[in-house]
């Protein structure tokens, strides 16, 4: 439809293909052809389309309540929040609507944190190149990205960003004036670019020395897409706060901020707030995803076909010059190609496999943790005769 016919704002620009139902690691279109998803809704349906576990969890919910605000008491948000916890570093929950939101929720736990201990001097973040953190004017500042942020200036201060994956530049740029550091474990719309876990080890030390909170952007690198409930695991590491959405509801839009009682002091009543976070129905979903991400089992599939998914691709990689690096972690992985990535991706969806680009000419692929070593197999085909074709 293009945006002459529309009576949306065309941010997204022309979009021509609609599906009209999902199943599993599979969409239909309205013209009834299927597609293997391979996106799935840029890393969101981490159980894959319309679990019946979810779907049921939901229509329960539904015909119960669905929404009271944050003036009551929510049984619910209690369960989720000590499930979350008891699985991870965290101590305190903040529910949220968004990845970006949680982002948002993180930055104001860092400024109250230093504002409770009148740390006054210490204001500044540091951020890094490739980091993509959201929309907002705090996430676009953050990461500083004129692709995202030309004609929204002048962006907020209070932000240094600095070179990815390089500890002596993080050294250089600690000092009396920083509050914080913020990085994503692996970078989704940079280009699906982890960060070395050594790296992740030294500035959890340098965080710990100088008195700095350590807030990790796991909005798609977490909740099970490495293997792991969140990606710093793989370090050893234990953050301050944590960002996380997009696969915590599999696709029902929600998100949360971790964050141990330590760095959540300042959190008191009246500092932050939402109307719609954590509502039933966003809590009752929520509670049966990561029941299911954590049944026995569950993650050890994850890390035996993302090796798979890795090892087909790593055999393409040598089959075509056109392919200059496979990269990533678990399921979230990426092709680098000599080819314009827009356009690759762009035929690999018409030989029905949905995936979506990043930066640094990625093509990026995110299938739901529940895909099959099948439907990798199928996939790969997919992939392996588009290149044939166009390189």
């Amino acid at each position: 439809m293009s945006k002459n016919s529309t009576y949306i704002m065309p941010t997204y620009g022309d979009r021509n293909l609609e599906f009209k139902e999902g199943k599993g690691c599979y969409l239909t279109a309205v013209d009834n052809n299927k597609y293997l998803d391979f996106g799935s809704g840029i890393a969101v349906n981490s159980l894959g389309h319309c679990h019946p576990r979810l779907v049921k969890a939901l229509q329960h919910q539904a015909s119960k309540l669905w929404h009271i605000s944050n003036l009551y008491h929510n049984s619910l948000q209690e369960e989720y929040a000590k499930l979350l916890c008891l699985n991870s570093f965290a101590e305190k929950v903040f529910f949220t609507n968004s990845g970006v939101e949680s982002i948002e929720a993180g930055i104001k736990v860092i400024k109250s944190y230093h504002h409770y201990h009148n740390n006054t001097d210490q204001k500044n973040i540091i951020t890094f190149e490739g980091a993509f953190h959201g929309r907002t004017f705090a996430a676009l500042s953050a990461q500083q990205n004129e692709k995202y942020s030309k004609g929204f200036e002048p962006l907020l201060s209070g932000f240094i960003k600095i070179p990815f994956n390089d500890i002596d530049a993080v050294k250089k740029n600690v000092n009396k004036n920083t509050a914080a550091i913020m990085i994503e474990p692996i970078q989704g719309e940079g280009g699906i670019r982890p960060a070395n876990l050594k790296f992740l080890q030294d500035i959890k030390k340098i965080c710990e020395k100088n008195n700095l909170l350590l807030f990790l952007d796991e909005v798609q690198s977490g909740f099970g897409r490495s293997g792991k409930l969140f990606s710093h695991e793989w370090a050893n590491i234990e953050p301050d706060i944590v960002a996380t959405a997009k696969g915590i509801g599999s696709g029902f839009p929600m998100g949360a901020c971790l964050a141990t009682n330590k760095a959540s002091i300042g959190m008191t009543k009246g500092v932050h707030g939402s109307t719609f976070a954590g509502n039933p129905l966003a809590m009752s979903v929520g509670i049966e995803v990561i029941k299911l991400i954590l049944e026995q089992n569950f993650l050890e599939n994850v890390i035996k076909q993302s090796n798979y998914l890795w090892n087909g691709l790593k055999n393409i990689e040598a089959k075509y010059e056109g392919v200059t690096e496979i990269r990533g972690a678990g399921l979230l992985l990426g092709i680098q190609t000599k080819m314009n990535n827009a356009q690759m991706s762009n035929k690999l969806i018409k030989n029905r496999l949905l995936c979506v680009p990043a930066a640094d000419n990625i093509i990026r692929f995110a299938p739901p943790l529940i895909v099959t070593k099948k439907e990798i197999d199928k996939a790969l085909q997919i992939i392996d005769l588009t290149f044939k074709e166009n390189l």
